[in-house]
């Protein structure tokens, strides 16, 4: 697709097409949920082996991250960018990054782990509530922050950033997790573990953290031989062992937040400093 000439005003139906991507959006969010209640009553009634539904709720997840990475740029391409776009895509991601997320986690994750005492099984779902709430508050307060804050360079000028992890990864991390075996967590254990890191997950999204920011990234210009390998060495990856490269994918995106904090953390303490009596002298 060819971007529109800045001085041509797009056409009436331009403003359809990343509306499109964002209403496919809305719709794998909703699907994403609708599964995972299916999967929950498949699990109620002691089928806890593999379990499709969530299988096919991740999945929903997973394709739902690359329809949000597409309709903005699409809108960006043809120059049909609008308040109204914004909001919607907005209300979009609270739906199926935030609530589709927390549902899945929490049923798979929390709701059928088996323990020898049932006051343990009961404040682990109570806690299981506290912890995908928290997600999902987590995850509005990020998407709200995004909307009003303006744009600010950080760290190299030629590259972007985001401030605190995109909504869109803490999902497709969630989703990679369930992908990967889809059948209910049994072990008390895993799943304390779990809702650590779910609490983790929403504590990054509203960190003040750096996150590689992919927009820079230039689709319509032309690649090197090398990008075309990377690209098909990514697809192919993806067909063969795609459960785990996926988490694996989005589990070093989550942990790239951490990296790039540590490694300024780092570069703060190894800054030379000049020794007191040098300071001392200077201002005499």
């Amino acid at each position: 697709m060819q971007p529109l000439k800045p001085g041509k005003p797009p056409r009436r139906a331009a403003y359809a097409l990343p509306t499109l991507f964002t209403s496919g959006n809305i719709f794998l969010g909703f699907l994403a949920i609708v599964q995972a209640f299916e999967g929950a009553m498949q699990a109620g009634t002691g089928d806890l082996g593999p379990n499709q539904h969530f299988s096919l709720a991740a999945k929903a997840l997973g394709f739902s991250v690359f329809f949000d990475g597409l309709d903005g740029r699409i809108a960006r391409m043809t120059h049909t960018t609008s308040d109204f776009g914004r909001e919607l895509d907005s209300l979009a991601d609270v739906v199926t990054f935030g609530i589709a997320p927390a549902i899945l986690a929490f049923v798979w994750g929390v709701r059928y782990v088996i323990s020898a005492e049932p006051s343990v099984e009961s404040n682990l779902i109570r806690a299981g509530y506290l912890v995908v709430f928290f997600y999902l508050l987590c995850g509005a307060v990020r998407l709200a922050r995004f909307n009003i804050q303006k744009p600010q360079p950080s760290g190299r000028p030629d590259y972007k950033y985001f401030v605190g992890m995109p909504i869109p990864a803490a999902a497709a991390f969630i989703a990679a997790v369930v992908y990967m075996d889809d059948a209910p967590v049994r072990s008390l254990a895993f799943a304390v573990t779990w809702l650590v890191i779910i609490g983790l997950i929403g504590l990054l999204m509203v960190s003040t953290w750096r996150y590689p920011s992919l927009k820079q990234v230039n689709i319509t210009k032309p690649r090197t031989p090398l990008f075309v390998l990377i690209v098909g060495g990514f697809a192919f990856l993806i067909w063969e062992w795609s459960q785990p490269f996926l988490l694996a994918l989005s589990s070093a995106y989550v942990v790239s937040g951490i990296a790039i904090r540590a490694g300024s953390f780092m570069r703060r303490r190894r800054k030379p400093r000049a020794p007191v009596a040098e300071q001392q002298l200077g201002r005499s």
